[in-house]
């Protein structure tokens, strides 16, 4: 038996990185997963891929009516919705607060803290009618932590954490628990397209640096804590903030760079 056995769930940010991860472990879990992001080509991709009844809608979590769509779709194919995780995210890393730019300081507001709010504003109410559920969403070290050039990043990412444990509190008793994963340095596509120079054994070597435990973070060990607060496993968990980190909150150590941390 899986630990999502007839469970349906949502992924944002589906079409690659943590989200794709997530999308795939929960379904060898036993769940039905519905993919939301804007990259088509990948989400169609993931979707292929998965199989077994998981299908891909195009989503702008920053859009009410786009996420509205999302959960309405998901329920009439398959019935219910038992699970959120919301996973979309960009990130815009190096400018300083003097030259990072006003719409780009909007935009990770209005998709990393926004969407976040739009994806629990719409799909609480379908997750009440299954008799209660889990949402998972996701922060950053950033949400925890200063770091130089994730501003606009780590306010969004700060946000994330705030909300979660406002929207716990609000639906506690319920029987919809809401958490929050915050990664640390996680190797994915955005951590790649990130990174100035595109050296991947770098990016790597870095990451690597950058915690305690000197442990490259995948997209996989972010997915399995998702699973984890998803599951009857964590039944008595509401309102955490679960850093995934490889000890970096832990620590004064902060390795090579703060860039890493996305």
């Amino acid at each position: 038996m899986g630990r999502l056995d007839g469970k349906v769930a949502i992924v944002t940010g589906g079409a690659s990185g943590v989200g794709e991860a997530a999308a795939k472990l929960f379904t060898r879990e036993g769940a039905r997963v519905v993919i939301a992001d804007v990259d088509d080509a990948n989400g169609a991709r993931v979707e292929k891929e998965v199989g077994k009844g998981c299908f891909y809608v195009r989503t702008d979590m920053s859009r009410s009516a786009d996420v509205a769509a999302l959960v309405q779709k998901t329920v009439e194919q398959c019935g219910r919705l038992d699970i959120l995780f919301n996973n979309a995210g960009i990130c815009i890393a190096g400018p300083n607060i003097l030259d990072l730019k006003e719409e780009e300081f909007d935009r990770q507001i209005a998709i990393n803290l926004k969407g976040v709010w739009l994806g629990m504003k719409h799909a609480i109410p379908a997750l009440l009618k299954s008799g209660g559920g889990a949402i998972v969403n996701t922060g950053s070290t950033s949400g925890l932590l200063g770091y130089v050039g994730l501003t606009g990043y780590g306010a969004s990412k700060t946000g994330v954490v705030g909300l979660t444990r406002h929207a716990a509190v609000e639906f506690a008793a319920k029987g919809i628990r809401i958490n929050c994963i915050c990664p640390g340095a996680v190797f994915t596509p955005m951590s790649v397209r990130l990174q100035p120079h595109k050296d991947v054994d770098a990016l790597k070597k870095r990451n690597i640096m950058s915690s305690p435990m000197m442990r490259l973070g995948m997209p996989e060990d972010m997915a399995n804590a998702a699973l984890f607060l998803a599951s009857d496993d964590a039944a008595h968990i509401t309102g955490h903030i679960m850093p995934v980190d490889a000890g970096v909150t832990a620590s004064v150590y902060r390795g090579p760079g703060p860039d890493t941390h996305v």
